[in-house]
């Protein structure tokens, strides 16, 4: 049979065309989905020409990464559906051992707690301040330094018992990916590098299989038009299994079958063994690296994401920031009622404007807590004390909960790459047939 089909194809007026089939459609593959791969995280920014109210959702004439441009709705999909299965945010900032930040942070605010008063008084009411004996001054420097352990320690300790009223873990982890879209794709490349790969790569092999079911076809119906025809299937039908491939079966399913050697990574690269019954584990590639991808995942989310930073930004700044200014106002605002600084400042600044004085010293407050929170040294030492936690409850996730770490940015738009490979499969096989053909 296979010497009839060879001297068939020999024979045949256009054999030489007819054997570039499999390693043209092997090529063309393999081209066409590293192209997809690209444009699924690439241009990070809308690169073209913007046009308002264009059809179809698009920005304009041009092209923007799915990913990049679909950041919000992604990550909110992973939170919703992986990362809320990890562990509430109170547990995670409980982790983190508030109090040992605390007694940072008040390190941090007193080395310059003076300064930061005289900012305060300095914005409300400059010339009082300047006349004000040195004295008088000097004791409600003396009262700050006393008082300020103990505030900011029961402040902290406050905000994390209520962490989970006053932050909104995937809000917050939506605005991080929003306003980094970098960190979006860098995520998915660094925990997905291995899948994307293969899907590039295992692309070729499918693509030159069809190549031959090509070339059959082309021997019993030798008409030119099934060259392009035949080329745009292959490519819809490649990104579709190497796609699929990665993420199904979902479950794993152990095939026992006979085994005669191992391969290595060295010469000879093949060494023969005693012959025994393994076990393959047919499962989608993604699922099959779960142990790996946790540690990997883990560290992005402890680094990047539920950082004491981010968590503190989103507090203060965030959407109930109001709610926020409330609570620290019942630490801060003993202070103030104080017969040291109430004597003093009432009577030189006045009711009303004592009451301003308040408002100011919590904004000021904010701000120079949010000084060492933003500390590169205080985030890695909190992400340290969590990464164990983080790694461990991944590894724990079903299988069907941990492929959705990746499984959105493929999915979002699975279907335009899909028929991306078709369009571009029809183009190149056009191509093949004008070249090469004709």
């Amino acid at each position: 049979m296979f010497d009839n089909i060879w001297n068939a194809i020999l024979t045949h007026p256009e054999y030489f065309a007819i054997l570039t089939i499999p390693p043209v459609t092997a090529f063309v593959t393999w081209a066409h989905v590293w192209m997809a791969l690209k444009m699924l995280f690439f241009p990070i920014k809308f690169w073209g020409i913007k046009i308002q109210k264009f059809p179809f959702g698009l920005q304009g004439l041009g092209w923007q990464g799915i990913v990049p441009s679909k950041a919000g709705k992604i990550s909110g999909v992973i939170v919703d559906q992986a990362l809320s299965k990890l562990g509430s945010l109170d547990e995670f900032f409980q982790a983190m051992d508030p109090e040992e930040m605390a007694e940072y942070i008040a390190q941090t605010v007193d080395s310059d707690l003076e300064s930061l008063i005289d900012e305060i008084m300095m914005d409300r009411s400059a010339s009082l301040w300047s006349n004000l004996p040195y004295a008088v001054k000097r004791r409600i420097y003396a009262y700050g330094h006393e008082q300020l352990p103990n505030i900011v320690k029961e402040l902290v300790v406050d905000l994390t018992h209520h962490v989970e009223d006053l932050v909104d873990m995937r809000q917050m982890i939506v605005n991080k990916m929003e306003g980094d879209r970098k960190l979006m794709v860098e995520m998915f490349l660094k925990v997905g590098q291995k899948e994307i790969n293969f899907i590039w790569h295992i692309s070729a092999v499918i693509g030159f299989l069809f190549g031959i079911v090509q070339m059959l076809v082309f021997l019993l119906v030798p008409q030119h038009w099934t060259v392009p025809f035949f080329a745009a299937i292959w490519g819809f039908v490649t990104n579709w299994i190497a796609i699929w491939m990665v993420f199904n079966p979902v479950e794993p399913n152990y095939i026992r079958y006979p085994k005669f050697f191992k391969l290595s990574k060295s010469f000879p690269f093949i060494t023969l063994q005693m012959p025994h019954i393994a076990k393959y584990n047919w499962q989608g590639g993604f699922m099959k690296r779960q142990d790996e991808v946790s540690e990997v995942f883990a560290g992005i989310v402890v680094n990047d994401l539920v950082t004491i930073e981010n968590i503190m930004n989103e507090m203060m700044y965030g959407t109930k920031s109001l709610q926020t200014r409330e609570l620290m106002k019942t630490h801060l605002y003993d202070v103030l009622e104080s017969p040291v600084v109430s004597t003093t400042l009432k009577m030189g600044l006045g009711k009303r404007e004592f009451g301003q004085l308040k408002n100011t010293i919590i904004d000021k407050s904010i701000t120079a807590t949010m000084v060492p929170i933003r500390d590169p040294e205080l985030n890695s030492s909190r992400a340290s004390k969590i990464f164990g936690l983080f790694r461990d409850r991944i590894r724990a996730l079903s299988p069907k909960e941990f492929q959705n770490l990746l499984r959105p940015a493929f999915q979002e738009d699975e279907t335009t790459l899909i028929i991306l490979g078709g369009i571009t499969g029809f183009l190149a096989g056009w191509l093949h047939l004008v070249l090469v053909f004709f």
